[in-house]
């Protein structure tokens, strides 16, 4: 009998190994993105302490007003200058940045690439 393969099972093994490696500090917090179907949620994270310091999604209404009609990947870009300069404004210029298990490249490029655009450092 062929068994479908469960993809994010896969995506949070990816995770998991990558993450026993990458902690975000204090001066160098980790970016984490996590990628639904329809949206895009970063976070920036201080693993040290266990707190969020700033975050950003396609959910928040700000930035749901901005990425109306446009596509999942500009969407991302969007969401990535957000979350860029919420961190600025909190003091953070450098990340670690954490893509969640997830293939570089579409959404989670483009969101790299919109913080980086904004001036955060990864």
């Amino acid at each position: 009998m062929i068994t479908k393969k469960d993809k994010n099972e896969d995506r949070l093994a990816r995770h998991a190994r990558v993450r026993k490696k990458l902690t975000g500090t204090a001066q160098r917090p980790r970016f984490n993105v996590y990628r639904s179907l329809n949206h895009i949620y970063v976070q920036v994270i201080d693993d040290v302490k266990g707190v969020t310091i700033v975050s950003a999604s396609t959910m928040e209404k700000a930035v749901k007003e901005k990425v109306a009609g446009l596509n999942k990947t500009d969407a991302a870009k969007i969401v990535g200058e957000e979350v860029a300069k919420k961190a600025l404004a909190a003091g953070i210029e450098e990340v670690v940045f954490d893509r969640g298990g997830y293939i570089y490249t579409g959404r989670v490029k483009s969101v790299a690439d919109g913080a980086r655009e904004a001036g955060l450092k990864f």
